[in-house]
């Protein structure tokens, strides 16, 4: 009588069909194969994200030995940092970097496609962050203030852990900008940013009726104020700046107030909106910032959560953008704030680790987007670089299409970095609206400084050519919001109709390419990684981490490589 075996048995060699016999036959427990519990590193009680608002990579490597031991170098020594990592958009600006970073999607997903933009339907403005349906607590608000996360259309990683947690979890942002700290808090954080007429820190009607009492108590004690009449002066010898660019660069160089040292006062002769303004442009802002963030845990008792789950801090030090766009990251200005920003940081860890203990804490530290040179400072070095106005690549534009067409105004509205065509119109007069797209991309890049031109038709169908820059592009477009004929600029030019400083935008490297690293012992790995990273892989790694699920538009990967 012969012995029916299964299937999976009669395909499977001799030796091992035998071996699978015996098993069959044996004891289950002798057979089974040996379990191995996995010891999973506890749940971290708080995490801190920290956003440097305008900070190359670039900037951290070439002043990394300047650095002191508790800021930036504590951050590379200690923690998990990536070389090659980036804002992988097209569109590098403040709103749409911060949107990066917590919920692990792009443009094309998340909505924010810039600061601001226009809306293709009814041609009105749009601020990131703006809801006229709230207010500033406290504060004058106006129509364009950001005052709630509405335009932002998916979770963050701190919405998605409080909704693992029962929303018990805190999820509580700073920011010197509205858009840095709401595009943070995402729908169900709370977001505090400073007023530039008052030098407080307020939240919105968004999130809260009425300040708690340990931000009325904050705000009584006007801590803004203390900055009034001091000086900054460069922190270190003369010797360490001997590489920076010549003052003389800046356009408007003569000016005062563009040399060291600077003096924060007001024509007043006390704290008032222009003494509080000048703040941003300074080192003291993300002091304030810093402090308020120490403040929000000590009132919230962040790290110390009573239900035993983790809680989130993020903060957005905006001062460095601002000295960016003013005097270029080749300055004494932009390398004196880095430095003192990695003082501000050093005494910040510190603070955490007597708070709540560093081994408690997961932070987190990247920047929204990177930034070039001033124009001058390229030229004297040999870079073809210069400022466009998009407005008048616009007129240009329209005369080109009125001669090809016969009819004006085809194309409504620029942008920054896009155009918007005049489709209702196109249609009326009976013209194609790929032809008409197609025409204004030509012409656009017969505009000195401009790179490559894409149109609606070639993004909405998937037809742009097979490489990186295209691929940056596309992430940043969004069907509904964005305009119809992207520009992007050659390397070194940026989009600007000003006189001096600088700005960004781009999608090249030193606009994308920005700072990643993780710190926190028990759950990453020390060292210098150079794969390839991008920020949107923070969301997804800290919810694997975390034991929640991605945000709702993820698309990074969890960075395995640095995981304990």
């Amino acid at each position: 009588m012969k012995t029916l075996l299964p299937a999976a048995l009669r395909a499977t060699h001799p030796m091992r069909r035998l071996f699978l016999l015996t098993c069959l036959a044996a004891s289950s427990a002798l057979c089974a194969a040996p379990v191995y519990a996995v010891e999973k590193p506890a749940q971290p009680k708080l995490v801190v994200v920290l956003v440097v608002d305008g900070l190359p990579q670039e900037q951290v490597m070439r002043y990394r030995e300047q650095f002191g031991q508790g800021g930036f170098r504590r951050l590379l020594e200690q923690g998990a940092w990536f070389s090659n990592a980036h804002q992988a958009h097209g569109v590098t600006v403040t709103a749409v970097g911060h949107s990066a970073v917590l919920t692990g999607a792009y443009p094309y997903q998340h909505g924010i496609i810039a600061n601001t933009w226009t809306d293709p339907v009814t041609l009105a403005s749009v601020y990131c962050t703006e809801d006229t349906a709230y207010t500033y607590i406290g504060e004058e608000t106006k129509a364009s203030d950001g005052t709630s996360p509405a335009n932002l259309r998916v979770s963050t990683l701190g919405d998605e852990l409080r909704y693992a947690s029962g929303e018990r979890s805190k999820v509580i942002t700073v920011s010197g900008k509205d858009r840095g700290a709401i595009l943070l808090a995402g729908k169900t954080g709370t977001a505090y940013m400073y007023m530039g007429k008052t030098g407080n820190f307020a939240s919105s009607t968004y999130y809260m009726k009425n300040h708690p009492e340990w931000v009325q108590q904050y705000q009584a004690g006007k801590p803004q104020d203390r900055f009034y009449g001091k000086e900054w002066r460069p922190l270190l010898a003369d010797a360490a700046y001997v590489n920076d660019a010549n003052d003389n660069l800046l356009s408007d160089a003569d000016a005062e107030d563009k040399r060291f040292p600077f003096t924060y006062t007001s024509k007043s002769g006390k704290p008032d909106a222009d003494y509080y303004g000048k703040l941003n442009t300074s080192p003291f802002l993300d002091e304030m910032t810093l402090d308020f963030a120490r403040a929000a845990i000590e009132g919230e008792k962040l790290g110390q959560n009573g239900a035993g789950v983790p809680d989130v801090l993020g903060i957005s030090l905006s001062s460095h953008d601002y000295v960016n766009h003013s005097f270029g990251p080749e300055s004494r200005m932009s390398h004196d704030h880095l430095q003192r920003l990695d003082r501000l940081l050093a005494g910040f860890f510190s603070y955490l680790d007597k708070r709540v203990g560093l081994a408690n804490t997961m932070v987190v530290l990247t920047a929204d987007h990177g930034f070039p040179n001033v124009p001058e400072f390229s030229q004297a070095i040999k870079r073809d670089a210069q400022r466009l106005d998009g407005k008048k690549i616009l007129e240009a534009m329209n005369q080109h299409l009125s001669e090809k067409f016969g009819q004006d105004k085809l194309a409504t509205t620029w942008s920054n970095p896009s155009i918007l065509l005049d489709y209702k119109l196109i249609d009326q007069k009976g013209l194609k609206r790929e032809e008409v797209e197609t025409a204004a991309a030509r012409f656009a890049v017969t505009v000195p400084g401009i790179a490559n031109s894409f149109t609606r038709t070639q993004f909405e169908n998937g037809t742009l050519p097979q490489n990186r820059l295209s691929t940056l592009m596309q992430r940043a477009w969004n069907r509904q919001r964005s305009g119809d004929i992207m520009l992007v600029t050659k390397p070194y030019w940026y989009f600007g109709s000003g006189a001096h400083g600088t700005s960004h935008g781009s999608p090249y490297s030193y606009d994308t390419n920005v700072p990643l690293v993780f710190m926190g012992k028990p759950w990453f790995k020390p060292g210098a990684y150079g794969q390839y990273a991008e920020v949107m892989d923070i969301a997804p790694t800290l919810a694997h981490l975390l034991r929640v699920r991605p945000p709702s538009g993820s698309e990074g990967r969890v960075l395995t490589e640095t995981l304990r």
